[in-house]
């Protein structure tokens, strides 16, 4: 696994501080317990290959034209029978 390895006490130490180095190099952290492996930090992709957040969901709700009035006939609901 490449990048750097820091035990967990000191990543929690160290956190912010380290966010921003990755940020910096690009280089993945492996977070370990005991020695052990147990977390990978990594960086984001360029953000600039990635569409906007904002309107990513258009087009994709739909509408009901009468809020108030039932989905279905009242004779199909099975609280009617």
């Amino acid at each position: 696994m490449n990048g750097k390895a820091i035990g967990a006490a000191e990543f929690k130490a160290k956190c912010l501080n380290l966010i921003d180095q990755m940020a910096d190099d690009g280089e993945s952290i492996v977070i370990t317990k005991r020695g052990k492996p147990v977390a990978v930090l990594s960086p984001l992709p360029d953000a600039a290959g990635h569409a906007s957040i904002i309107g990513a969901m258009k087009g994709s709700v739909l509408t009901y034209e009468d809020p108030f009035s039932p989905v279905i006939a009242p004779s199909e609901w099975d609280a009617a029978n």
